[in-house]
């Protein structure tokens, strides 16, 4: 009786072993995204969607571009998640879902969240004055140094004159020995009244958290965001990219008007808040998700609001909005910019670092949000996110955002990803 029995289960356990792996062969072959997870090769696209892929193919290849991977999210998915070329020029080596790219000045959104979090945990206080927890902090002006706030940190509003010693961290100055030179620093405003870019003292908000918390800011963000989010390649230090068989992208620059791979750059990561984070585009599909409110238990809607909330308006040079039609009114929050764009509320970030450009965006009303990353010198990358908007903005009926039409997926998801 109990071989007749056996016999049976084994035969069922033997057949289904088969199924799963014919199964994770056919979606391997056939891909698709862990929101459509069927034998088919096509999944139905926004008609401003499948323009705007159309429009970065032709750019790809007009701009000689490298490499560049980009994801759409439409309504609490993963609609689109795309790579296109290779890891370094002159290599068959292709970018994929997990090649890690360098996200620069994107990397501010990350800290604008992390300080939301530990005010909701009790950690910190946003209000809370920068003297009271570095208690040897100096600036020039009496007024700045007590009355300076985490806030005005993380808005841009510290009343600094912009860039201040960005100049001494590209010159490999240690980031301890520029804090030091503080006190030399001009003062443009008092706290909170003027817009001024920063990265150094930006980033004490590393410092301001290590005190609180007793934990490095890569540990930190590692154990708040990555973690939580399943951001499985991303990081924020740079060891990623010294050690050996990394997946990474190399960054590249214009020479004798060839494209060249350049050495890697670690500059920026004693700016780990301002420049230090590392990521691939399966993190970008999550940390976007998460953004569009869909990890309440990481994100809630508290620290949502904190971040999409304008802190300061934010007069930009030209030069930085070239690619965006008439912005109405411009905004930083807390590590991010707010744009408001054709009638509708953006939160955006650029980041720039030798050879790597990164861009995000979302719009919470239109529950939609791009993410673009590239190893390329090139201009596309700034172009990508209004080129996006712009089309998905555009009203006639035929380029209506829920008209749906079918498309031909290119890049296959992580299998097991969609079980978690």
């Amino acid at each position: 009786m109990q071989k007749k029995k056996v016999v049976p289960f084994i035969l069922l356990s033997l057949g289904l072993a088969i199924f799963f792996i014919v199964k994770i062969k056919s979606l391997k072959h056939n891909p698709g995204y862990p929101f459509t997870a069927t034998e088919s090769d096509t999944i139905p696209l926004p008609v401003p969607v499948l323009s705007y892929l159309k429009y970065i193919k032709a750019e790809l290849d007009s701009t000689n571009t490298v490499g560049t991977a980009l994801t759409i999210i439409h309504n609490n998915r993963i609609i689109v998640s795309e790579t296109y070329g290779v890891k370094e020029v002159g290599t068959n080596d292709s970018i994929d879902e997990h090649t890690i790219f360098r996200l620069a000045s994107v990397s501010k959104g990350f800290a604008g969240v992390l300080a939301g979090i530990l005010e909701k945990d009790s950690v910190l206080i946003l209000d809370e004055k920068v003297k009271e927890i570095i208690l040897d902090f100096r600036l020039k002006d009496s007024i700045n140094t007590y009355n300076l706030t985490i806030q005005h940190l993380l808005s841009h509003t510290t009343g600094l004159v912009p860039h201040a010693f960005d100049n001494l961290i590209e010159d490999g100055v240690s980031y301890p020995d520029v804090l030091q030179k503080l006190p030399e620093v001009d003062i443009s405003a008092k706290p909170g009244e003027l817009y001024s870019y920063q990265n150094v003292i930006f980033s004490l908000i590393d410092s301001i958290a290590h005190i609180k918390t007793g934990l490095p800011y890569d540990i930190l963000v590692r154990k708040k965001i990555f973690r939580p989010l399943k951001m499985r390649d991303a990081s924020a230090n740079p060891y990623v990219f010294t050690r050996k068989k990394s997946n990474i992208a190399h960054p590249h620059a214009y020479r004798d008007s060839m494209t060249i791979a350049l050495p890697v750059n670690t500059g920026y990561y004693n700016l780990k808040p301002a420049a230090g984070v590392n990521a691939s585009i399966s993190d970008m599909s999550k940390w976007l998700l998460a953004l569009l409110g869909n990890n309440p238990e990481v994100m809630d809607s508290m620290v949502l609001q904190k971040i999409t909330t304008p802190v300061v308006e934010s007069p930009l040079k030209w030069r930085y909005i070239r690619y965006w039609d008439p912005i109405a009114s411009k905004y930083y929050s807390l590590g991010w910019r707010i744009y408001d764009y054709k009638g509708r509320r953006i939160v955006y970030h650029g980041g720039y670092v030798r050879g790597y450009r990164a861009e995000i965006a979302f719009c919470q009303e239109e529950k939609v949000g791009i993410a673009f990353l590239q190893n390329s010198p090139n201009s596309l990358a700034s172009k990508s996110i209004p080129e996006f908007f712009n089309l998905w903005f555009h009203s006639p009926d035929t380029m209506h955002a829920d008209t749906l039409v079918p498309y031909q997926i290119s890049m296959p998801f992580d299998f097991m990803d969609s079980f978690h």
